[in-house]
């Protein structure tokens, strides 16, 4: 008979919450004395990391091993290298506007608007958006067809988030492009490759932990709120509000769907974007 120790994954629950908090915690000790806020995006997927290697080291006895092990790597994999991109993408440069932005409507004092709003709020989401992780170790059933299928899922969404985010450095690279718009490769079917595949890589890590209606019930808020925010929260509508006045955008949105790949199509003058 296979389920879910649910008793040892209430512990992991409170553990992930710990460590989420302990990596954000660090990250704004350090952000604050740097006075670099944008350190907090590289936390991002260290958090995500930190929280699927606890949860391998407590969920040992509990679960499937090779379900523990493949969530746990996918995982790491996944968080380590979108840590690693954003860091080296982010040398040399000073803070991010999003930040200065925010933190100058802070009501009170800014570096405890940034702790709380920033910093407790990223950690709060990381633990949430983690539970298919927390959830798949705590299972002692045996990986089965889907969560092969999360598996390849979880597989084309780094796919193409990486090579989106590759495709997007090596044209800005070139100072010939600058001032252009990015609208090659995996950027003429979809203005946001990498953020389409960070969803695919949640709703992948999501199977893997749906071995039955209770954890995929339980852990179904997590594809959905990656891909919320990824759409309409603090990704795609404020990259694409930043970039609405940059020359030549407005033909590339016409032409470009907005999240799911798709052909690129032929403008028509006065026809609404297609909301995708």
């Amino acid at each position: 008979m296979t389920g879910t120790d649910w008793g040892a994954l209430g512990v992991n629950l409170a553990a992930a919450a710990a460590t989420a908090g302990a990596v954000l915690l660090a990250t704004f000790a350090i952000a604050v004395r740097r006075g670099l806020h944008r350190l907090v995006d590289i936390a991002w997927g260290l958090a995500f990391a930190a929280v699927a290697a606890v949860t391998w080291l407590l969920s040992a006895g509990h679960g499937d091993d090779g379900r523990r092990l493949l969530v746990a790597a996918a995982t790491l994999l996944w968080g380590l290298r979108l840590a690693a991109h954003i860091a080296h993408r982010s040398r040399g440069h000073g803070e991010d506007p999003r930040y200065t932005a925010l933190l100058d409507k802070a009501p009170g004092n800014r570096t405890l608007y940034a702790l709380r709003i920033v910093y407790l709020g990223q950690a709060a989401l990381v633990w949430l958006i983690s539970l298919p992780v927390q959830a798949a170790s705590y299972s002692s059933a045996p990986l089965d067809a889907l969560a092969y299928c999360g598996l390849a899922l979880w597989a084309t969404g780094l796919v193409f988030e990486a090579v989106g985010d590759h495709q997007l450095a090596r044209f800005k690279a070139d100072p010939a492009n600058r001032g252009r718009i990015m609208d090659q490769g995996l950027w003429a079917w979809t203005r946001h490759p990498n953020y389409f595949g960070d969803s695919l890589v949640w709703w992948g890590l999501y199977l893997l932990a749906c071995t039955a209606w209770q954890p995929a019930l339980a852990v179904l808020v997590s594809p959905v709120l990656m891909t919320l925010l990824l759409t309409i929260g603090s990704g795609k509508r404020l990259l694409e509000k930043h970039m609405a006045h940059r020359p030549g955008y407005a033909a590339y949105t016409a032409r470009t769907s907005g999240f799911l790949p798709l052909p690129p199509r032929k403008a028509v003058p006065g026809k609404p974007e297609r909301m995708t």
